[in-house]
């Protein structure tokens, strides 16, 4: 019997939670997108789960009308982990943040990615550490000046694509807050794929690191800064589309189209290239390259959660259910 067909309105996935952000926060723009998409998707509001670590992002699951946990700080991705493995049918979302992803979480995060447990991953990064009052986080520049760092910070930071893709994820996409549209469909397209997607969002933080993303999302500026990433698209950017890049070698290269150069001479977008993904991920605009957003990678690979659950049905068939009784009675047993 087929599930009846249901029709759900972004409303219905609003809570009556008070929503305790700053005025202007990042978050609220992700939220919203995240309600809509969930309206959009035709599953059981009763079938979502929001699981979320520690941090101003992992306030998520209050403002959801829907199943969620809010758990402890690092470890979203091990709850929903075993969460996924149980219970399969649900669609089941994880919101972290950089800090609580990369640092106390990275192990977590890297094996979840390995695993390729079926879950959507939501990395909110803006750059710091907000909701413990602006010391500097893993994704933070060298140099950023923060409470922790008065002198400026010497850590190299985590590029997030690369740390998924090293990880073994196998979706890979990337967005900004106030990108409506763009944040959209990018959430489409990590729920239309089996296994983890993880997607990076460059989130403001208006109160301790305001403005870190201005350089390339800010209107007046993200049409020669943006390079968006579409499947059997040239990758070209730029108001006029008179940028690309071409391969050089093992590395890309910038090129001005019409110096020599046509627009049919630059690399055609393939998400199943992970050569490419890696290279793509490095583009650095303090070099006056682009920023790529977009569906970095991507590829087909048997999930945890549905190996773990052939695996029980396997051995059930071959030794029949489980007795917890009778296993607890076998075997030598003491009175204390």
């Amino acid at each position: 019997m087929t599930e009846p067909a249901v029709s759900y309105a972004k409303k219905d996935f609003m809570s009556d939670q008070i929503i305790r952000w700053c005025p202007g926060c990042g978050d609220y723009s992700i939220l919203s997108q995240v309600q809509t998409v969930f309206a959009q998707l035709g599953i059981l509001r009763e079938n979502f789960a929001v699981i979320s670590g520690i941090g101003c992002s992992s306030r998520f699951p209050y403002y959801m009308s829907t199943y969620g946990f809010h758990t402890i700080h690092g470890r979203a991705p091990a709850f929903a982990s075993g969460l996924k493995a149980t219970r399969p049918d649900l669609s089941v979302w994880v919101i972290t943040g950089d800090g609580d992803s990369l640092s106390i979480g990275g192990n977590h995060l890297a094996h979840t990615l390995r695993r390729n447990v079926d879950l959507n991953i939501l990395m909110l990064n803006n750059r710091i550490y907000g909701l413990t009052k602006g010391q500097y986080s893993p994704t933070s520049e060298v140099g950023k000046k923060t409470s922790s760092t008065p002198a400026g910070s010497i850590d190299h930071p985590f590029n997030p694509i690369s740390f998924a893709l090293g990880s073994g994820a196998t979706r890979v996409l990337r967005s900004v807050d106030v990108f409506a549209s763009h944040l959209r469909d990018t959430l489409l397209a990590a729920n239309d794929h089996r296994g983890t997607s993880f997607v990076e969002i460059y989130q403001n933080c208006n109160i301790f690191n305001d403005g870190a993303f201005d350089s390339f999302a800010e209107k007046d500026v993200r049409d020669d800064r943006i390079l968006y990433l579409e499947a059997g698209k040239p990758l070209v950017w730029g108001a006029q589309k008179r940028r690309g890049i071409v391969a050089r070698g093992l590395s890309l290269a910038i090129v001005e189209i019409g110096e020599g150069v046509e627009e049919s001479d630059c690399l055609i977008h393939d998400p199943t290239n992970f050569a490419l993904a890696n290279l793509l991920a490095r583009l650095d605009p303090a070099k006056d390259e682009p920023v790529a957003i977009g569906l970095f990678y991507t590829e087909e690979k048997s999930t945890y959660d549905a190996d773990f659950n052939n695996q029980i049905d396997g051995v059930t068939q071959r030794l029949g259910a489980g007795d917890l009784q009778r296993l607890l009675q076998s075997g030598d047993t003491w009175k204390i």
